[in-house]
C-alpha cells in the first residue's frame, strides 16, 4: 500500500480476490508507478514474500519522494511464523536494513539510500517478554547473537525514510 499526496491510498496485490487498486506482482520490475510519486509506502507482511529485497527497496526508493516513509513489518527470523509459512523467502533481523543506510560498511549492494528512523523488535505480550524486549532494544546485537533462540521475537517493525 502506498500513499499519494492528498492522502490517496493505493493498494497493490498480486491476488485479484483482495480487490487491489493495482493488480501487480511486486517481483516484476519496474513497478507501474512514476518516480517520486508517493509520500509513504507500507510493506507490512510483504517483503519476506518477495524474491529480491535489494530490488524491492530500490523500487520503493524510486517511487518514493525525498522523505517518503517506508514502513516494513516482517516476522523476525527467530519467530516460528517466519519459517512456518512456505511462501516466505527471507528471514530478517534487526540489522538487515542497515545495508540500505550509512550504518553498515557493506552498503555497496545498491546506491538507493534510506535513513533509518525506527527499528523495533516486537515480542508477544507477557512479563518475561517485557524484560527480554528491554534487553533486546538496548543491546540488539547481543540479543540476536546469544538470546534470540531462547527468547524469540514475534516480528520486526522498521521505518525507513527515502534519502535523495
Amino acid at each position: 500500500m502506498a500513499l499519494r499526496p492528498g492522502d490517496e491510498i493505493v493498494r497493490v496485490d498480486i491476488r485479484e480476490g483482495t480487490k487491489p487498486d493495482v493488480l501487480w506482482d511486486l517481483d516484476r520490475f519496474p513497478w507501474p508507478f512514476e518516480d517520486n510519486e508517493f509520500d509513504a509506502i507500507d510493506l507490512t507482511d510483504v517483503i519476506e514474500h518477495l524474491s529480491d529485497i535489494v530490488r524491492v527497496l530500490e523500487e520503493a526508493h524510486r517511487i518514493g519522494k525525498a522523505g517518503c516513509r517506508v514502513h516494513i513489518a516482517t516476522p523476525h527470523f527467530s519467530c516460528a511464523n517466519s519459517f512456518t509459512d512456505p511462501t516466505h523467502k527471507h528471514h530478517l533481523g534487526v540489522f538487515s536494513f542497515d545495508y540500505f543506510t550509512s550504518e553498515n560498511k557493506w552498503d555497496f549492494y545498491t546506491t538507493a539510500r534510506f535513513n533509518k528512523r525506527r527499528c523495533e523488535l516486537i515480542f508477544h505480550p507477557g512479563l518475561l517478554n517485557a524484560v527480554v524486549r528491554r534487553v533486546a532494544r538496548r543491546w540488539p546485537e547481543l540479543y540476536e547473537r546469544r538470546l534470540t533462540w531462547i527468547f524469540p521475537a514475534w516480528f520486526l517493525s522498521v521505518e525507513l525514510e527515502v534519502a535523495k
